[in-house]
């Protein structure tokens, strides 16, 4: 599949945020993909990129980020950045302002997502080896907050780092490898939340 093709695909979706589709065309999903997979880079697919995770598909990507409410200026919150492909859709969202910051458990991951942000120029995001279900207190609160592997539970942790008016979307596991998207609004001390269907997603890693 062509990239403008997947374009076309998100639209007809429900993918209606023209900066998010503008953020799809602009960042190279090849580059965050195993060379063997590279192929397969512009279909809406999710593809392995090893270690026993994956890259979400592309519609997934979009989905979570216009749950998400993203804009430019935000200080956002990643939790498992993966291949950094989600980050870097993200990053052109908020037109390369804000803060973004972006967790990795796994060592050999986090080595891999962090060469491919590099490589391909998006140097401005702040990719951190760690355990991301304990969030990041130290630069808290967060405008935004995305979590990109199914939890058992929502952490927490990071209820109590979404700032004002924050947002956390978090896929949460329900049984039989299906998560439901989960969206949360922090209004004071009150959380809404609203749920947006079933998707799979690899397990969140905590220590």
């Amino acid at each position: 599949m062509e990239k403008d093709t997947l374009i076309r695909l998100l639209e007809r979706e429900g993918i209606h945020e023209r900066r998010i589709l503008d953020a799809i065309d602009k960042v190279p999903r090849e580059e965050f993909v195993p060379p063997d997979q590279r192929q397969y880079a512009y279909e809406n697919i999710p593809l392995e990129i090893g270690w026993g995770q994956t890259i979400s598909q592309p519609y997934t990507v979009a989905f979570m980020i216009q749950l998400l409410e993203l804009m430019p200026g935000h200080k956002v919150l990643e939790v498992g950045g993966g291949s950094g492909y989600n980050a870097a859709v993200m990053w052109e969202v908020m037109n390369h302002t804000g803060e973004l910051y972006s967790m990795e458990i796994h060592p050999e991951v986090y080595r891999m997502g962090k060469a491919n942000l590099e490589r391909t120029g998006y140097t401005d995001i702040r990719f951190i080896l760690g355990d991301g279900s304990k969030g990041l207190p130290e630069e808290a609160p967060f405008d935004r907050i995305i979590v990109t592997a199914a939890a058992e539970e929502t952490p927490s942790t990071l209820l109590s780092q979404l700032g004002e008016e924050g947002i956390l979307v978090i896929p949460v596991h329900v049984g039989g490898g299906t998560s439901v998207m989960t969206r949360i609004q922090r209004g004071g001390d009150e959380f809404h939340t609203t749920t947006h269907g079933y998707f799979r997603f690899v397990p969140l890693v905590t220590r």
